[in-house]
């Protein structure tokens, strides 16, 4: 079976449910954004989630992103990524 596979980006994208994680205070958390535009309809203002533990960020992205049929990029300067998650790569 193959792993999902996230592109690693630098920026919140406007076409795709950006994962936000970060690491503060050696504790590893997250928040969603999603830009009303792709929203299909759903949200009437560009959405942006309350921070929390980096794992619930995650299935709250795939969630959104199955509901709505959208991408889920990733903001991940702290690697707070886990492999368990699926691949996460950067684009060359």
């Amino acid at each position: 079976m193959s792993q999902n596979r996230f592109e690693q980006v630098d920026e919140r994208q406007e076409d795709a449910i950006t994962l936000f994680l970060v690491r503060r205070e050696g504790t590893a958390s997250g928040f969603v954004t999603c830009p009303m535009t792709i929203s299909g309809g759903r949200f009437t203002q560009d959405q942006i989630g309350t921070e929390g533990p980096a794992k619930d960020a995650f299935r709250s992205a795939v969630t959104l992103a199955n509901d709505i049929k959208a991408a889920v990029v990733v903001v991940d300067p702290d690697n707070v990524w886990q492999a368990e998650w699926g691949t996460l790569y950067r684009e060359t």
